[in-house]
């Protein structure tokens, strides 16, 4: 019985969230709003955090890493404006719960993370919560997935100094990348649209992700 009250007390939250955090602050795109609806956040969380599931903030999930403020999660997926045909390459897995949202909304994730520990505790999740439509991988995702490459869609979950070479490279013509940009204390959240191989580059909003760490020494940034 405990559980059943908890599961509607987390649907509840998790419904409050998208009417007051997202809709009402202007997301706009009903298939974004939808799949956030149905997400359970609280699945991606570490117990000690489950009841701040639905808060308007972002949440540690070990390893100094975090599962991203959804008001930010729910600009990065309306800027890219997914459908069911696309292939993504999503940088950074962390908890998997930006993983699951992508895998509502396109037909495959690629997702790499660096920590082999939060990659393995992501592929648990996503399993359990039964989304196929994912591959998550542990390594350098500054470098990209060229074997799956070309990506529709780029999207990073956490800040570069310069958008890495590799990642652009590996976008298709048209395709589109999310991705947040510069030092802790400045950062932008970057969409960027590849136009005959060059980057259209539009700011989004001010961000404050984690930084995108890298063992590969040949992560250029891509030409202005």
């Amino acid at each position: 019985m405990w559980t059943d009250l908890q599961a509607v007390r987390y649907t509840e939250a998790r419904h409050e969230m998208v009417d007051t955090q997202l809709r009402r602050r202007g997301i706009g795109d009903e298939r974004v709003l939808q799949a956030m609806s149905r997400v359970p956040r609280h699945e991606f969380v570490p117990a000690e955090f489950k009841e701040q599931s639905y808060k308007d903030h972002p949440l540690p999930i070990g390893e100094g890493q975090t599962i991203s403020q959804p008001y930010i999660v729910a600009i990065m997926l309306e800027a890219l404006d997914l459908n069911s045909k696309d292939v993504v390459l999503e940088v950074g897995t962390g908890s998997g719960y930006l993983t699951a949202l992508l895998a509502e909304l396109c037909r495959h994730v690629y997702s790499v993370e660096l920590r082999e520990s939060l990659a393995q505790q992501a592929r648990t999740v996503l399993q359990r919560l039964g989304y196929a439509n994912v591959t998550v991988f542990a390594g350098d995702g500054a470098q990209g997935l060229p074997p799956y490459a070309p990506f529709h869609a780029v999207v990073a979950s956490a800040a570069a100094a310069e958008v890495p070479q590799p990642l652009f490279a590996q976008l298709a013509e048209a395709g589109r990348m999310v991705i947040p940009v510069g030092p802790p204390e400045t950062q932008q959240l970057q969409f960027i649209r590849k136009q005959t191989g060059n980057p259209l580059i539009t700011v989004l909003e001010g961000c404050r992700f984690v930084p995108l760490l890298t063992p590969a020494a040949n992560s250029k940034p891509i030409p202005a």
